[in-house]
C-alpha cells in the first residue's frame, strides 16, 4: 500500500495500512424502563404494588402508613410413594428381595396458593398466589414482612 490517503475518511493505522471508514450505527433506540420502576413500586405482591407511603391495588389507593397485612397459607402438602418406585419394587423383588427398599422412596408435593390480604383506611384487597413448592411460601412470606416492615416505616416518618 501507498502512503496516501484512499480518500475520506479513511485512516492510517499504526501497522501503516490504509483502513476504510466505518460506517456510523444507528444509535440504540433505548428500552423502556420495567412497569414497577416506571410506577415508581418498591415491592409488588401479585396485584399489590406498595411505594414508599402508598398501597396501590386494583380496587383503589390508600396510605401504607397504618396498612394491616395478613399472610394465609392454603396449601396442602402430601408425601406418597412415586408410581415409578412401585414398579421397581414389583419386579426387583421378583428377583430379589432389595427390590423391597424402593418403598422407602417418597415424593413431596405442595398444592394450592396463598393469600395476601392488606387493609388501609377504607380498602381491603385481598390477592391470592399459586404455590409450587415450599420456596414459594418462604418468598410469599418474606415479601409480606417486607411490606410490613415498610407499613411501619412510613407510620414513623411525619
Amino acid at each position: 500500500m501507498s502512503d496516501v490517503s484512499q480518500g475520506d475518511g479513511w485512516w492510517m493505522a499504526t501497522d501503516g495500512k490504509w483502513y476504510a471508514p466505518v460506517e456510523p450505527v444507528a444509535a440504540p433506540v433505548p428500552l423502556p424502563p420495567p412497569p414497577a420502576a416506571a410506577s415508581g413500586f418498591v415491592l409488588t405482591i401479585g396485584d399489590i404494588g406498595i411505594t414508599y407511603d402508598t398501597v396501590v391495588t386494583p380496587n383503589g389507593n390508600a396510605e401504607l402508613a397504618g396498612s394491616q397485612w395478613l399472610f394465609i397459607d392454603r396449601t396442602t402438602t402430601e408425601s406418597k410413594i412415586p408410581t415409578w418406585a412401585i414398579v421397581l419394587t414389583i419386579v426387583f423383588t421378583l428377583l430379589c428381595l432389595v427390590g423391597l427398599l424402593f418403598l422407602l422412596v417418597k415424593e413431596t408435593t405442595v398444592t394450592g396458593y396463598a393469600e395476601v390480604s392488606v387493609r388501609s383506611g377504607n380498602l381491603v384487597h385481598m390477592t391470592q398466589l399459586p404455590v409450587r413448592n415450599q420456596n414459594d411460601i418462604n418468598n410469599y412470606r418474606q415479601l409480606v414482612s417486607q411490606a410490613q416492615t415498610l407499613a411501619a416505616q412510613a407510620a414513623g416518618r411525619p
